[in-house]
């Protein structure tokens, strides 16, 4: 089983920056594909906002490209989401996603406690 554990939400003030991280405890029983973070509005679904591979290919939705950045250390196992030029629209509780598969091929998304993003006019 993977735990992750989100960090780096607060309130700011249109056009400023935050950097969100997350820790994941290492598996030895399962290997990781991919990393993300999706995030969930008020009154909204839950979305993906940026995603990394394990060979660090990255996507993003497209409300974020340009002003957000995936990143990932492995050795630190630590995924980075560097939100810049943020606007009221980016309020919503960020959630980080693991994506994994295990020694007999059973894939599983694990989720982080959410960490809240506000963005004031």
């Amino acid at each position: 089983q993977v735990q992750l554990v989100d960090s780096g939400g607060g309130l700011v003030q249109a056009g400023g920056s935050l950097r969100l991280s997350c820790a994941a405890s290492r598996s030895f029983f399962s290997i990781t594909h991919a990393m993300g973070w999706y995030r969930q509005g008020p009154g909204k679904q839950r979305e993906l906002v940026a995603a990394i591979t394990a060979g660090g290919s990255t996507n993003y939705a497209d409300s974020v490209k340009g002003r957000f950045t995936i990143s990932r250390d492995k050795a630190k196992n630590m995924v980075y989401l560097q939100m810049n030029s943020l606007k009221p629209e980016d309020t919503a509780v960020y959630y980080c996603n693991a994506d994994t598969e295990d020694v007999r091929g059973v894939r599983t998304d694990y989720w982080g406690q959410g960490t809240q993003v506000s963005v004031s006019a």
